[in-house]
């Protein structure tokens, strides 16, 4: 315990100077340095004012202590009181300080490329991938976050063979980082006539985008070829080469484009989809070798593993990670998420804090 309050105190100390630092003339007239300074307090102001909070009640505490010996039994009586209510109210906070103090992954603030495939099952499995991409635009919608479609194979009965799409907006990959993995769903389907129930699965691969600074790519290690759209038809759908193939020969990582309004925009969009992936890569080869840090954590095993069953019988949404089971499927689908992916990121918390000593 003496860690944690050494580690807030030095918390406080440092946002007291970045405030100092803001204030004075030479970092107002260097913007970057602003900008830096300025996300930086951000980040550990939620700590600092609930440790502020934790401060000022601990102190009143320290008050009620006292009273509870005063010669008025009328005063000693209500400090015995207040000081039932106070107590709890310490042990929540020191929860709380933890939680905030747990180790933050540093791509949190990221935006997002999701790709997601229907899998097993032929037809249904395409559908099933493209209701999964109707809960996340629902979902985005409700985070006012923005999505863009970068490429698409259309199912030939509906849905998506392949769809990968951007989410811009705040905290994107805090949120949906929990999704990589295959989603199984069960249900008739709308060919089935006997009315049988099948199972199929589409899957999904949440990257966190890359900046510049993360990945270095030599332009000449990328090849670059172009290729006559096609799909089933839509509005960006033409008779030019305007669909583009990048591959980074080095890792023989491929990213294409194809949805864009022009060659132009499918190269732009090619070029972030390839970074993200060799930055995805470069993730991926790390958490293998932490593999003692990579099991405490969710989401971070193998991507190929079932995460979560869509029943739509039984109305039901289970998430096999955590054992977590809602009856509630049809609201989960318009895009409610909140309730697993907040499930998901408090029992993460949670194993973050068993394994790390404050």
């Amino acid at each position: 315990m003496d860690k944690m309050f050494d580690r807030l105190n030095a918390t406080v100390q440092r946002y007291n100077e970045i405030e100092d630092l803001l204030a004075s003339d030479e970092i107002i007239s260097n913007l970057d340095e602003y900008k830096k300074l300025s996300k930086e307090k951000s980040n550990i102001e939620d700590i600092v004012e609930k440790y502020n909070e934790f401060k000022r009640l601990e102190h009143d505490i320290e008050d009620l202590e006292l009273l509870k010996h005063d010669s008025d039994p009328e005063m000693a009586e209500m400090a015995k009181m207040e000081l039932e209510e106070a107590l709890p109210k310490k042990e929540v906070l020191i929860e709380e300080l933890k939680k905030l103090l747990a180790p933050r992954d540093p791509l949190d603030d990221r935006n997002v490329i999701v790709e997601i495939r229907g899998a097993a099952g032929g037809d249904e499995a395409n559908i099933f991938a493209g209701d999964l991409f109707r809960m996340y635009t629902r979902y985005s919608e409700m985070n006012n976050w923005k999505i863009e479609v970068m490429d698409v194979m259309e199912g030939t009965a509906g849905g998506y063979a392949l769809v990968s799409f951007r989410v811009k907006g705040d905290k994107v990959y805090s949120k949906l980082k929990y999704e990589s993995g295959a989603h199984r769903v069960q249900r008739v389907p709308k060919t089935e006539s006997q009315g049988r129930i099948h199972t199929s699965t589409a899957t999904v691969l949440v990257m966190p985008e890359a900046e510049d600074v993360d990945v270095n790519i030599n332009p000449n290690d990328l090849r670059i070829d172009t290729y006559r759209a096609s799909g089933a038809g839509g509005q960006h759908i033409n008779k030019t080469d305007s669909a583009i193939r990048i591959t980074h020969i080095p890792t023989g990582i491929v990213a294409e484009c194809q949805d864009g309004r022009s060659q132009h925009d499918n190269r732009a969009q090619a070029m972030i989809m390839i970074r993200t992936r060799v930055l995805d890569a470069m993730i991926q080869k790390q958490e293998s070798e932490r593999h003692k840090e990579r099991q405490s954590k969710i989401g971070s095993g193998d991507r190929s593993e079932k995460i979560r069953t869509y029943n739509y019988p039984q109305n039901r949404v289970t998430d096999h990670r955590i054992g977590l089971t809602i009856q509630s499927l049809d609201r989960i689908m318009e895009g409610d998420m909140e309730t697993i992916i907040s499930s998901l990121i408090n029992e993460d918390l949670k194993l973050k804090l068993e394994g790390q000593e404050l």
